[in-house]
């Protein structure tokens, strides 16, 4: 760094702090222009004479516990003289195993005999034995 570059060692910097208050004050002021709400109820009882009815149901749980045939028709809602008779279904899983041809092997067995000629390479070792003096041993 240069000389002028570099900042002297007596200058100071100052920094300007600023700060903003607030003031709020409620004031009063009378306008003249008020405003008055007057209510009134009155009652009159009445009398009213209507016939109401109402209906009551017993409901009787009977078990059947019957399974149905496959395919067959669905039983629905009926009336027996003033009985309304509404079934109650569900759905059981049933399974079933069963087993099922799905094919067959028919295997023939055939013996077939035919003469093939081929060459084959044999190994055969042979042996010879020569004798020398009982200071010499054999050699094969």
């Amino acid at each position: 760094m240069s000389d002028q570059a570099k900042p002297q060692e007596d200058t100071v910097l100052k920094v300007p702090v600023f700060e903003e208050e607030l003031s709020v004050d409620i004031r009063t002021f009378d306008t003249g222009r008020g405003v008055r709400v007057n209510k009134t109820v009155t009652e009159q009882p009445v009398t009213v004479d209507e016939l109401l009815m109402h209906e009551q149901v017993d409901v009787h749980r009977v078990a059947i516990d019957q399974v149905l045939e496959s395919g067959a028709a669905l039983p629905t809602a009926r009336y027996e003289g003033d009985v309304l008779i509404v079934p109650v279904l569900e759905e059981v899983l049933v399974v079933e195993k069963r087993m099922k041809l799905k094919e067959e092997l028919h295997i023939t067995r055939t013996r077939i005999e035919a003469s093939q000629a081929q060459t084959v390479v044999l190994k055969k070792e042979h042996v010879s034995i020569e004798r020398f003096d009982e200071s010499n041993p054999l050699s094969t």
